[in-house]
This record gives structure tokens, C-alpha cells and sequence, in this order.
């Protein structure tokens, strides 16, 4: 049997401390990462109900919204006094709708990730939005409970300035000249705003690239790429490549488009005048869908 001095066993109980205490603190180390991972987990998990409560919260608020529209639209008798252009618009307003709810059940349907819910709440309230302008052009104004939306453009501006200063300066003119003083108030904003739309697809899905990435893409007569194929570019920049997605904002623009030319027309109202809750209604339905169209280019 081996024998210890006293010197020795000291040091071997030192070391067999040193051990223990090094193990101790192994364990200390992991039960903190452990704790840490469960506290960064639990931010995740309250991040997530966050983003997912004030999604549903914006859902409702959208689909009363656009339920209460539609009812009023319904409402309104179909005349024979109204223009063509406005009959064109207001068909482009129903397939807009309808748009819409295939891409909603669709969603539903596929339970997309959570990245796809801005657009899909920005989805909503273009076709709200759309349906309400028709409305205020109809005469048919709002609840007075339901009046007080503010039009705030400084999230537009920026947006704007990211893809040039020109169109930051292009909208603000075409704000100003949304005057209800003004008699031509409404052709003079459209114009500036038609502008804004043609500059952001020329700017963030040029011709040369779009063919580039998506050479089997539409052409129109002169071998450019069109519209929707543009739109089908932004999708594919952001991973959303989604057929229902692509088809709601093409008939989206169509509907801004075809309002763009009832305005145009000068004919609605009285000297193609328009009133301040029709006027809001214009600035709210472009406003929101330059956002939007910003939204989708955005990776691009």
C-alpha cells in the first residue's frame, strides 16, 4: 500500500477541489447558457404574440373596414348617368375584392410564414381603400364615428427618398396641389402620383435586369418587359413568389390606374370638382398604394 506523506495528501486534496470546484463551475456555466437560450426563447416567443396580436388586431380593424365599405357600395343603385371610365373603375373595384379573397383563403389555406403578413395586411387595406374611395366619389361618406384618420406621409417620404429624392419632391408637389380651392385639384395630383408609380418600376425593376433574372418573362409589343412581370420580379427578390400574390397587385395598380383616369375624365362631380372627404379619400387610396408598391420593391 502506497504511503502519503502529509505534504502529498494536502496536495492531493487540493486537487481533487481544484477538480470539484472546476466542475461546479462547468455546471454554473452551462445552467446560465441553458437559462440565457431560455430567456432570449421566451423574447422570441413574446416578440412573435406580439407581431401575431397586432396582426390579428389589424386584420379585424381591415375586414370591418372593408365589410362596411362593401355594404355601402352595395347599397349605391347602378345609373346610367355615370361615364364609361367610371363603370371601368368600379368593375376593376369588384375584381380587386375578389382578388383579394382568393389570396386571403390562400393564405389561410397554406398557413404562410408570419414574414408574409405585412403584405397581407397592406393587401387588405388597398382593397378597403378602394372601396371607399368609390364610395366618397359616389357621395356616400363615412360614419362620423369613423372619421379622424389622419394622413400621415413622412413613412412615404422616406420610402420615396430611398428610391429617389425626385419622387420625395414629386409627392410633395402633388400633396399641395390636392387643394379643394383648386378646380383641377384631382387631375393635377394624378398626374404627379402617375409618374411616382412609372419611376418606381423603372427605377427598382429596370428592363435590362428583369429580362436578366426572368428571361422567359411577358413582353409587351416592343420586347420590354410588362407591368406584371416587373411585379413578378419584386416577388421573386423577396422569396414570395406567389401566383395569387402576383395577380393582386397587378389588378392593384389596374385599379389605381383606371381611378388615375376617372380623374382624368373631369367629368364626376360638378366641373370634375371634388369635395375635402372625396379629396382624402384620393390621397389615402394613392398614399397607401404607393406604400405598398415600396413594400413589394423593396428588396429589389
Amino acid at each position: 500500500m502506497a504511503r502519503y506523506s502529509v505534504s502529498q495528501l494536502r496536495s492531493k486534496l487540493q486537487q481533487a477541489q481544484q477538480k470539484q470546484r472546476q466542475a461546479v463551475n462547468r455546471y454554473n456555466q452551462a445552467a446560465r447558457r441553458y437559462n440565457q437560450g431560455l430567456r432570449q426563447l421566451k423574447t422570441e416567443v413574446d416578440r412573435y404574440n406580439r407581431q401575431v396580436d397586432a396582426h390579428n388586431a389589424r386584420v379585424r380593424a381591415n375586414r370591418q373596414r372593408l365589410r362596411r365599405e362593401l355594404a355601402r357600395l352595395s347599397r349605391q343603385p347602378t345609373t346610367t348617368t355615370v361615364t364609361t371610365t367610371f363603370t371601368v373603375y368600379r368593375t376593376s373595384v369588384r375584381t380587386l375584392n375578389e382578388s383579394y379573397q382568393h389570396l386571403d383563403r390562400r393564405a389561410e389555406s397554406q398557413q404562410l410564414h408570419p414574414y408574409y403578413n405585412r403584405v397581407l395586411d397592406l393587401s387588405e387595406r388597398e382593397t378597403a381603400n378602394s372601396v371607399a374611395v368609390t364610395n366618397r366619389l359616389l357621395g356616400v361618406e363615412e360614419d362620423a364615428e369613423e372619421q379622424g384618420d389622419t394622413l400621415e406621409d413622412a413613412e412615404l417620404l422616406d420610402r420615396l427618398q430611398r428610391v429617389s429624392p425626385d419622387l420625395d419632391k414629386r409627392w410633395r408637389g402633388a400633396v399641395y396641389a390636392l387643394n379643394e380651392s383648386n378646380p383641377d385639384a384631382a387631375r393635377h395630383f394624378c398626374a404627379s402620383a402617375r409618374e411616382i408609380y412609372t419611376q418606381i418600376l423603372e427605377l427598382k425593376a429596370p428592363d435590362a435586369e428583369v429580362a436578366r433574372v426572368l428571361p422567359n418573362c411577358d413582353r409587351t409589343s416592343q420586347g420590354k418587359p410588362t407591368r406584371r412581370a416587373k411585379i413578378r420580379f419584386f416577388l421573386h427578390r423577396n422569396g414570395m413568389t406567389e401566383e395569387t400574390l402576383e395577380e393582386f397587385v397587378e389588378h392593384d395598380m389596374e385599379n389605381i390606374l383606371n381611378l388615375f383616369q376617372v380623374l382624368n375624365d373631369g367629368t364626376h362631380g360638378s366641373a370634375g370638382t371634388y369635395g375635402l372627404s372625396q379629396l382624402a379619400a384620393i390621397r389615402k387610396r394613392v398614399e397607401d398604394g404607393i406604400t405598398f408598391l415600396t413594400e413589394i420593391a423593396a428588396a429589389a
